[in-house]
């Protein structure tokens, strides 16, 4: 794998929920060692996109490609090998009654056991480095049935990523936690990116989250693509404003110098002369 290399592809996709069409000719490829966030209003199509590359939800039309192997149609990929490549951290997980920490993270090793034991050599260690990773380690013997949601987040956090996949999905991963921990992912996030080469695609409602986090941006609006590339060539105030409908004003931020996305309401304080 090299650094910038197209692991994960969907080209030409348009996706429907029964008769409708909800997405319409979107294309994206995940790269090796970047990640790409999703943005956009709700029911723009984010979800519905993450959703089809992780092999959920069959595209009506595009294509859709690990490497040079097709997920759908002749030769595709089977069940196994797809999850041994692509893993998914979607919005809504169960929360497993009498279940332990650590039994739920290892769920994330399924595609690597093999025969009628279940045998995964590299499991013990695999499961271990992710709860490290998502600091969920101290309570690995607790039931998960007892955790807040931010704490149960980071625990389905750690089952992706002991599945140790080059290609990581995530889908709102900030969601229901509170400051430090949506810091932490998204350091995890690029950890995972810089330090070992994998391909992230992330659904974010947080622009500012976007612009700290990602190297390529997909701004989505009604299903389309408004625009896609670079941070500071997406995140702007004419985009921006298109693609949600309001009045979006874009700045540098002047702690972090990323780029700042402020909402311009009515009630939104304006600077005094």
């Amino acid at each position: 794998m090299s650094k910038g290399e197209a692991l994960l592809a969907g080209d030409g996709l348009v996706l429907a929920h029964h008769d409708r069409t909800v997405v319409e000719d979107v294309s994206l490829h995940l790269r090796a060692g970047a990640v790409t966030a999703l943005v956009g209003p709700n029911g723009s199509g984010k979800s519905t996109v993450l959703r089809s590359l992780a092999r959920l939800h069959k595209p009506k039309q595009g294509r859709i490609r690990v490497g040079d192997r097709a997920v759908w149609g002749h030769a595709a990929l089977s069940g196994k090998e797809f999850a041994r490549n692509v893993t998914l951290l979607t919005q809504q997980r169960p929360t497993p009654s009498g279940v332990s920490v650590r039994d739920v993270v290892s769920y994330g090793r399924y595609p690597y056991r093999s025969g009628w034991r279940g045998v995964d050599l590299e499991g013990n260690a695999a499961i271990t480095r992710a709860m490290e990773l998502t600091g969920v380690a101290p309570m690995a013997h607790r039931g998960v049935d007892e955790l807040s949601g931010g704490e149960l987040q980071r625990v389905w956090l750690a089952s992706c990523l002991a599945q140790q996949t080059s290609v990581l999905l995530l889908d709102e991963p900030t969601n229901h936690l509170d400051l430090r921990y949506q810091v932490e992912v998204l350091d995890v996030v690029r950890d995972l990116a810089n330090d070992h080469g994998v391909a992230v695609g992330v659904v974010l409602h947080d622009l500012d989250h976007a612009a700290v986090v990602a190297d390529e941006v997909v701004l989505l609006a009604e299903g389309r693509v408004v625009a896609a590339g670079a941070v500071r060539d997406v995140l702007t105030a004419e985009h921006l404003s298109r693609a949600y409908g309001i009045t979006v004003h874009v700045a540098d931020d002047p702690v972090t110098g990323a780029v700042h996305c402020r909402p311009v309401g009515r009630h939104t304080p304006r600077p005094t002369a």
